[in-house]
């Protein structure tokens, strides 16, 4: 107890990232049980504020337009809310969203006599499918049998997987992961929280009583792939030249910062929701 005071003593921000850790987690625990619209709106806030920081990262170097990327994030979100888009409506809206950035560098081109259409569309397009497209699947998974217990395994074995490895990497570490993106991790910490998440999703099959191999093949692939999202974040704030996306969570920075291994388990997610139903 004494060595734990200590700690929270000297670490003058432990305790507020503590406590808003503690707020994400019972946050998105209610959303995922309660579901229906009370989870639509969790999962849309943070899928918004998630794009608002890409848009951020990439507005000084990529010419696109707010207008359009937030707008398409709303209509998918709320159109999937609200049940009217199903997976082919939300990639049809995708592919909708990517000929309207070109038709406005075209535009652009023909006023001012510049354009950037290479780089607007992909970026445009890019923060749709990397930030919108997976919190939508979280959407829809929430909506079938069983939906609940698959984000909770989801979630927790994220949680577990990022506990696991920043206590591995720090006590057991010794061989750089990623040196030039993330100099901190290392194999030993990704080996430990990948083992963790598998875990987790073993001890929920059994908590859950359902058939074990669907959870621990989501707990395997959240903790490979999870920490693999947390690389490719990285690489765009080393190229942005930031430290944190944004600073909405006090403590942990942006929402895409607390966020980015969600992004690519909640689309293995539901993948895997979509093979076993």
């Amino acid at each position: 107890m004494e060595k734990l005071k200590e700690f929270l003593n000297s670490s003058p921000d432990i305790q507020l990232r503590a406590f808003s850790s503690v707020f994400i987690v019972l946050a998105i625990m209610g959303g995922v049980i309660l579901g229906g619209f009370v989870w639509d709106v969790i999962a849309s806030a943070a899928a918004l504020f998630s794009l608002w920081e890409f848009y951020k990262l990439q507005s000084p170097r990529v010419h696109s337009s707010l207008l359009l990327v937030m707008g398409a994030a709303v209509f998918i979100l709320f159109g999937t809310s609200l049940g009217l888009m199903d997976l082919t409506a939300i990639l049809c809206s995708i592919s909708a969203v990517a000929f309207i950035a070109l038709f406005l560098e075209v535009m652009r081109r023909q006023v001012s006599g510049e354009s950037d259409a290479l780089a607007s569309v992909g970026a445009t397009v890019g923060g749709i499918v990397y930030i919108v497209l997976p919190w939508t699947f979280m959407m829809l998974i929430r909506m079938r049998e069983h939906g609940a217990m698959f984000l909770l395994t989801l979630f927790f074995c994220t949680w577990c997987c990022d506990v696991a490895a920043y206590f591995t990497g720090s006590h057991f570490g010794r061989t750089p992961l990623c040196s030039q993106v993330s100099p901190h991790k290392t194999w030993e910490g990704f080996a430990g929280g990948a083992a963790a998440s598998l875990m987790c999703g073993g001890l929920l099959a059994l908590i859950f009583s359902f058939p074990p191999l669907p959870l621990l093949l989501l707990g395997l692939l959240c903790g490979v792939a999870g920490q693999l999202g947390d690389l490719g974040e990285s690489v765009l704030k080393r190229e942005a030249g930031v430290k944190d996306t944004g600073n909405i969570i006090p403590g942990h920075g942006g929402m895409l910062d607390r966020f980015d291994s969600i992004l690519v388990n909640g689309t293995l997610a539901f993948v895997i929701f979509e093979l076993v139903g």
